[in-house]
């Protein structure tokens, strides 16, 4: 029986439990102990099983004198993943153990044909109907049955070799079955490879000879088109027509070379002979041997000439002499000039004939040659049909030759190869003694081991009484009433009522340090001048000095907050580029200036939850913007404030001034956020208090905060412009 009261909690004894075990150890070894004796001796009962295995790589084997291409084409199906797993297939098929079975002749072999032996056992299974007879099936079935319950074929993983497993009671046959298995396999697909050589060379005959006869009347015809149409070649691709047209084509050229070149020398010639000019400068003339002759000749006279006239006078019979001699001579050069222009221009003339009957020709030349293109139309057409007929003839004769290369056996090897044989082994398979003895053992030691510990909790030895929790006194109406008894602060005007419960709630720099909310004590008003401190005024002063960084602190909570807001929008209104951090326990800045209050913000940033760019967002009612509270866990986020400094870097150097609303935070908290100490520090208080602003000053001198503003009053208004946004 129970010895704990049915209306009372209760919880489990872990100790008892332990003790339990501990007292009754004896006894659970001693269980242990037979449990594996009892193991021991059903291993070594049960007959010895032993397995072996073989391994056959499946890859392309051609022949050695295949050349690549063939080898390479063959070998794309092999490694294929669906043909590795047709070729397992092909190995567990009946075919092959049948074969293997008759080879081995296993059907003499007992282990194969078990139910031929009976058992009592199986006999009364059988007339219970429980179980089929096995003598109703063949024999063959039965022993393919038992064969196929000890064979295991299966694909390695990553490879392409299959591996082949048989169990068996005798080690000779465990190994003896797979290897042969793996021998029927090979002369089965080397086979196979035969029987499609043979295949193919009985129907390559018969089309090979038809293909000669094609190939011998195709040439045939195209040799009589040719010699009816005077197709006759000169070469392998131009007939004789268009060889002719080549040459007539060639001498045409050359023939009105020589006559422009002819016509330029006697026009040469003629322009020396009309204007007087000396023909010693032109070839055709210079290369007479005649003229050459007189040259030399008019040389002599006016050679003796000019000797005689330095010693007579110019009337004197010698010298008239020899000046008729010399006009006689420069009269036969000229005669003789004029039978070179004769022979030039005879030249010319003769080119001019020659150029027109070859002309004649060309002309007589194409129009045979255009008879023969259309001639050659059907020539091209018979050429076309011979050759495809010799193509397909010159691949049949390839594709015999191979085939009838491999009708040899050994020149078709099968697409596999054994890289592993099965061995006898000397340790059987089943059963392992020692692992089964431990884990007989163990398994026999927690058995004992939990139903003493079950035992001892349905006798409740194990069960202890659990005493009851503290409930909290208070309701949440008595602690809400409680807050509004204290009263809330002055909300600047035109801004949301701030609840009771949200006044000076820790900020997220707190809640970082000490896990407990810090009490709030009340603070007395004191009057002070508002015009000298109001919001107006603190915004005017860091629009003057340019600060780039300003920290506002709010003791009394979301008042100072609010009026962090309105700082904010009237910067903003100004036209300085502002934006204001959230970094308030209540997240009341967020309520006030975001459209939605769940927007990724600082603590999402800090969570790597957010990306900087996601987290800031506009506000509502004027052109300020506002990085939000966030929603992830304050906490955790809080555990890299130390980067919250690079934030404030990369925001200052793309805003006029970052406003850091901490709310109730102190000097500590601050500290964290960034490492200067020339920042502006907003203490906001709506309503002064003097001990409270003087203590806190005090507090950020010492630490080295010169910088210290009061913010307060009330007068302005949180949504300053809510006509233009309305809009």
């Amino acid at each position: 029986m129970s010895r704990v009261a049915s209306d009372q909690d209760v919880d489990i004894d872990l100790g008892q439990l332990a003790r339990a075990v501990w007292a009754r150890r004896l006894r659970i070894l001693t269980i242990t102990a037979l449990g594996a004796a009892v193991a021991f001796a059903g291993a070594k009962i049960v007959s010895p099983q032993y397995r072996s295995e073989t391994r056959v790589l499946i890859e392309p084997r051609a022949p050695a004198f295949a050349n690549t291409q063939t080898s390479d084409a063959n070998a794309g199906p092999l490694l294929d993943e669906l043909n590795i797993a047709s070729q397992v297939q092909l190995l567990q098929s009946a075919d092959l153990i049948k074969q293997v079975i008759n080879n081995l002749k296993l059907y003499n072999l007992p282990e194969f044909d078990a139910a031929a032996n009976g058992s009592a056992l199986t006999d009364i299974l059988v007339a219970l109907h429980l179980k089929k007879n096995p003598l109703e099936n063949p024999p063959e079935e039965r022993v393919i049955d038992a064969f196929t319950q000890r064979l295991q074929v299966y694909q390695v993983p990553g490879s392409r070799v299959i591996g082949i497993t048989f169990t068996s009671k005798d080690p000779k046959l465990a190994a003896s079955i797979p290897n042969a298995m793996a021998q029927v396999y090979l002369a089965i697909q080397s086979g196979a490879k035969l029987d499609s050589n043979s295949e193919a060379t009985r129907w390559l005959e018969p089309e090979i000879d038809s293909l000669r006869q094609k190939v011998s009347e195709a040439e045939k015809k195209v040799a009589d088109y040719r010699t009816t149409h005077g197709l006759l070649q000169t070469n392998g691709t131009t007939t004789f027509t268009a060889q002719q047209l080549n040459d007539i084509s060639v001498e045409l050229t050359r023939v009105r070379t020589d006559k422009a070149n002819a016509e330029a020398r006697a026009q040469a010639v003629r322009n020396a002979l009309s204007s007087g000019e000396a023909s010693d400068t032109l070839g055709d003339i210079m290369s007479s041997q005649s003229i050459q002759r007189l040259k030399a000749t008019e040389s002599g006279l006016q050679s003796q000439i000019s000797d005689l006239q330095t010693s007579l006078l110019n009337n004197h019979p010698r010298l008239k002499s020899l000046r008729a001699q010399l006009a006689d001579i420069r009269t036969q050069i000229r005669q003789e000039t004029q039978k070179i222009l004769a022979s030039i221009e005879n030249e010319t003339k003769v080119a001019d004939l020659r150029a027109k009957e070859l002309e004649q020709q060309s002309d007589k030349l194409q129009a045979n040659s255009a008879r023969a293109g259309e001639d050659e139309v059907g020539l091209n057409a018979l050429e076309r049909e011979a050759n495809a007929q010799r193509q397909l003839l010159e691949t049949y004769l390839v594709r015999y030759r191979e085939a009838a290369s491999r009708a040899d056996r050994n020149s078709s090897p099968a697409d596999a190869r054994i890289v592993s044989k099965a061995i006898e082994q000397v340790d059987p398979y089943f059963p392992k003694v020692v692992p089964i003895v431990i884990v007989a053992a163990v398994a026999t030691l927690i058995m004992s081991a939990i139903v003493v510990m079950l035992s001892e909790l349905f006798s409740g030895r194990a069960l202890r009484p659990v005493e009851p929790l503290e409930v909290e006194s208070r309701t949440i109406e008595d602690r809400v009433e409680e807050e509004e008894q204290g009263g809330a602060a002055a909300i600047p005007a035109g801004t949301a009522p701030v609840p009771a419960a949200r006044l000076a709630k820790p900020s997220m720099l707190t809640a970082a340090v000490d896990d407990e909310e810090p009490e709030v004590e009340p603070v007395e008003e004191t009057p002070a001048d508002e015009n000298e401190f109001s919001v107006s005024s603190v915004a005017s002063y860091l629009a003057d000095c340019r600060a780039p960084l300003a920290v506002s602190i709010s003791p009394t909570g979301d008042n100072g907050s609010a009026a962090t807001v309105v700082l904010a929008r009237l910067l903003a209104d100004d036209g300085r580029r502002v934006i204001l951090i959230d970094m308030t326990g209540s997240g009341y800045p967020t309520e006030l200036m975001a459209e939605n209050p769940e927007a990724p913000g600082v603590t999402d940033l800090l969570c790597g939850e957010a990306a900087f760019g996601e987290t800031i967002h506009g506000d509502r009612l004027s052109d300020a913007h506002l990085i939000p509270q966030g929603v992830s866990d304050v906490r955790r986020a809080m555990r890299g404030a130390d980067r919250l400094s690079l934030l404030l870097d990369a925001l200052s150097s793309a805003y006029d001034i970052v406003i850091v609303e901490c709310g109730a935070a102190d000097v500590a908290g601050v500290s964290r956020l960034t490492r200067s100490k020339e920042i502006e520090i907003i203490l906001s208080l709506p309503e002064i208090e003097e001990a409270a602003f003087v203590g806190l000053m005090q507090d950020f001198q010492d630490a080295g905060y010169e910088r210290v503003v009061l913010m307060s009053g009330g007068e302005e208004v949180a949504m300053r412009s809510p006509a233009r946004h309305a809009a």
